[in-house]
């Protein structure tokens, strides 16, 4: 039979699920309201969808890396409480989704969700994410995962406070022992550090550096003293900052956080340890997750709330 507008409507605002999943159940039940309620409930969708309002911004960042070391993944999922991100049932079903985002052909999260879960396949991602909420009673979200393939080296792995930073570093080597991957560990808990946002200048494109040497000259015009030094030295300061800002953002010009000499670029670090093993060493590239990054977390003030109910 058909599926009305206004039974999907009414199916929606008894349950406060997903529009795509109320024409689904009343689909699945032949337009039988009643049944179809049931259907959502089974699913977990009615109960989680009335969460679904609340922020999740706690939760853990689950990195995986397979024996042979050539293929890897970085998933985060989002709970509402740190309490809950903690929680072992919470831990395992992380850990079930980074398994499967190890083997997913998705390209993003929303395929991702669409796909059948390979811990019940009577389910899609989507619906076992639902389950967990409703057995948690928390909202959940699979927010983001990426993955990393190396054939010609490997991909190093480290985790920070249990899951608020992940990171995975993508190695070049034609030579693989305890120093080099040791050294591949120590570049992982550099970029949990100092959080670079490039792997070294060549991924920098020429707008960006162009348009952040417009700004240095701006903001050098706006200075009295120093606009009125010659050309030749103000583009030696643009050039100066410029290289300051570099060995901020790039992996390969920031200071190796544990250099003796507190001077030694990343890169004449990894040059260092190549040489000493004998081998052709590179890092191509890294992921790093920091969980909650980006998500506006709702401050509760409660004496505020509290005063403005009583004033009501």
């Amino acid at each position: 039979m058909a599926i009305t507008a206004k039974q999907v409507k009414e199916l929606r605002e008894m349950t406060g699920a997903g529009m795509m999943d109320c024409k689904k159940a009343l689909t699945a039940t032949e337009g039988d309201m009643d049944k179809a309620v049931e259907f959502l409930r089974e699913k977990g969708l009615a109960t989680a969808q009335k969460k679904a309002g609340r922020i999740a911004a706690e939760g853990i960042v689950k990195v995986i890396v397979t024996e042979d070391g050539h293929k890897a993944v970085a998933v985060e999922v989002n709970a509402e409480t740190d309490f809950v991100a903690k929680n072992e049932k919470f831990q395992n079903y992380v850990a079930q989704v980074a398994e499967q985002a190890l083997e997913t052909e998705a390209a993003d999260v929303e395929a991702f969700l669409a796909e059948t879960w390979k811990f019940d396949t009577t389910k899609t991602v989507n619906e076992a994410l639902a389950g967990q909420i409703a057995v948690i009673g928390e909202n959940m979200n699979i927010r983001r995962f990426q993955q990393v393939s190396e054939e010609d080296g490997f991909i190093a792995s480290y985790t920070h406070m249990g899951g608020k930073i992940g990171v995975l570093v993508d190695v070049v080597t034609d030579v693989i022992n305890d120093e080099i991957k040791e050294a591949a560990k120590n570049i992982c808990m550099q970029v949990a550090a100092l959080s670079p946002k490039y792997t070294n200048r060549s991924e920098i494109s020429a707008d960006f550096i162009a348009h952040e040497e417009e700004i240095l000259l701006a903001q050098i015009k706006n200075d009295p003293k120093e606009s009125q030094k010659p050309d030749k030295v103000i583009q030696g300061i643009v050039k100066g900052r410029i290289n300051k800002e570099m060995k901020e953002i790039c992996l390969m010009d920031q200071v190796y956080v544990k250099a003796e000499d507190g001077k030694q670029p990343v890169s004449k670090y990894i040059a260092e340890v190549a040489k000493a093993n004998g081998a052709n060493m590179s890092i191509k590239g890294f992921v790093r997750m920091e969980t909650g990054e980006g998500i506006e977390k709702k401050q509760e003030d409660f004496a505020a709330e509290v005063a403005a109910q009583m004033n009501k």
